[in-house]
């Protein structure tokens, strides 16, 4: 089994199912692109510039495919059109590569690090707190034990479904009453994670864009306090994303990167758009390594990110 041993016949169906939408949108375009060609030219590169750019891959990491596969062209002479989706599975994945996505080994937490400390941030309606609950069940089906901490105080909606989640996981949540202090809130999360010797404590934090200074001074308090508790917490702050908002979610993305230190991506939502594209050009362009995308409603549908799966199963193996 070696290296895909931890990618079951059910993970990938799961994710073929997610993405098929995307791979239905993305295989008609290149089908479309390449209709009556043998070899790939520069009309055909110009028509899969296209057929990249409509599919949300975004403006420059498309060029930079083009750019990568128009090199292999004039080093090999003569390219098949047949030929092209291997290429193009190979060029996206060794850019996935340098933006240090690396394939996770299942829901796995490094062995020096507890409790291990995930601050979760991004927009409200984006499945943040539906992530945070799915990542609990993950962690704790794993063997872990997991604390959460309901410091997105602004919104009671946010802690009545995070408190739900707790309940359906059964893993225990730090709370207080609305409008309380977040890095409060932060603190309290820590210090009951590290009395009670847990391994894992993922913290929700408010969804605010409308002032980004509010913003970064809010998650800025939130991090120095935590360090109080756990010095080099938080370990990774997860920059939750919706995938079916194609390039609003670059958006979202550029303004949550100025506003904090973000260290991991997690793309929800991918099952029922065609815009999983997205995923490709928001790692490349922020250089940011995704680590978890959302393929569905169930508590399995969250999976740690394998690119070269990812990949074959959007551009067909």
């Amino acid at each position: 089994m070696g290296i895909f041993s931890f990618f079951s016949k059910e993970k990938k169906e799961t994710l073929d199912k997610g993405l098929s939408k995307t791979k239905e949108n993305v295989f008609t375009k290149i089908t479309r692109a390449i209709a009556g060609k043998s070899k790939v030219d520069d009309a055909v590169l110009d028509n899969l510039e296209e057929v990249l750019i409509t599919s949300d891959v975004g403006v420059e990491t498309t060029l930079k495919i083009i750019d990568r596969i128009e090199k292999r062209v004039e080093r090999d002479k003569y390219v098949t059109t047949s030929e092209l989706t291997n290429i193009l599975r190979e060029e996206i994945a060794n850019l996935l590569t340098e933006n240090n996505t690396e394939d996770g080994e299942g829901f796995d937490l490094p062995a020096d690090k507890r409790p291990y400390v995930i601050m979760v941030v991004g927009v409200n309606g984006v499945g943040k707190t539906t992530t945070i609950g799915k990542l609990a069940y993950q962690f704790k089906k794993a063997g872990k034990k997991v604390y959460l901490g309901a410091a997105d105080t602004f919104r009671a909606a946010a802690v009545e479904q995070l408190v739900i989640w707790s309940e359906r996981v059964g893993v225990p949540i730090v709370k207080q009453k609305m409008g309380s202090d977040p890095a409060s809130v932060a603190f309290d999360s820590l210090s009951s994670a590290k009395a009670n010797d847990a391994d894992v404590v993922i913290i929700d934090t408010a969804g605010r864009l409308h002032n980004k200074i509010n913003l970064m001074n809010e998650l800025t308090k939130i991090k120095n306090v935590m360090k109080k508790v756990v010095p080099d917490a938080p370990h990774e702050v997860l920059l939750v994303l919706d995938g079916s908002t194609g390039q609003n979610a670059f958006e979202q993305a550029k303004q949550f990167t100025a506003a904090t230190e973000v260290n991991a991506l997690a793309v929800t939502k991918l099952d029922g758009t065609a815009k999983g594209g997205v995923v490709i050009g928001i790692s490349d362009q922020f250089r940011i390594p995704v680590k978890y995308i959302g393929l569905g409603e169930g508590m399995e549908d969250l999976q740690v990110f394998r690119k070269r799966e990812f990949v074959n199963s959007l551009f067909g193996e």
